[in-house]
């Protein structure tokens, strides 16, 4: 039995909840967007990675060299030549090639800058590749209403080296 002054009250409360609800909605949505990024980067650096860790003669000390900028060409477009447009954008100036090594003393694991890096003048080849993005790939939330900083994503991959 409704009183004479309830008559409005569902409509006033749905009213008050019915933001609330939109922003968790959109929240998730975002969330969601921001997750498939990271794992989108994350299976573009695996592919940088995996491509460089199966070639020969790679000189890992210089960042220009021929194989380490076709591994990146090849994460980002999917061809190891210039010839497709990127996937998205992420530039091949982003990506960093790294060595890690592993010291037979301590069995710790670290850079290759102590032994050298070129396999091709007869330096040891490296034991992981590491391939990220250290600056982070920016992407921002967008909410209603709202301005969102935007979130740095910084993926990591690190493969073992297979190359001779």
């Amino acid at each position: 039995m409704r009183r004479r002054g309830e008559r409005g009250n569902s409509i006033v409360e749905t009213a008050m909840f019915l933001p609330v609800l939109l922003l968790l909605l959109v929240g998730m949505v975002q969330l969601g967007r921001i997750t498939y990024t990271y794992y989108a980067l994350k299976k573009t650096l695996y592919a940088a990675a995996t491509y460089l860790a199966s070639l020969q003669g790679v000189n890992f000390c210089d960042s220009g060299d021929a194989s380490i900028a076709a591994a990146k060409q090849f994460a980002i477009t999917g061809s190891p030549d210039l010839s497709t447009s990127p996937i998205q954008s992420l530039t091949a100036d982003m990506i960093q090639v790294q060595t890690e090594c592993i010291d037979p003393s301590t069995d710790a694991v670290g850079e290759c800058v102590s032994n050298g890096c070129d396999t091709a003048a007869g330096g040891p080849h490296p034991d992981f590749i590491v391939v990220s993005i250290p600056d982070g790939y920016p992407i921002a939330p967008r909410f209603p209403f709202m301005l969102v900083d935007p979130i740095l994503l910084r993926p990591q991959i690190r493969v073992p080296f297979g190359g001779t």
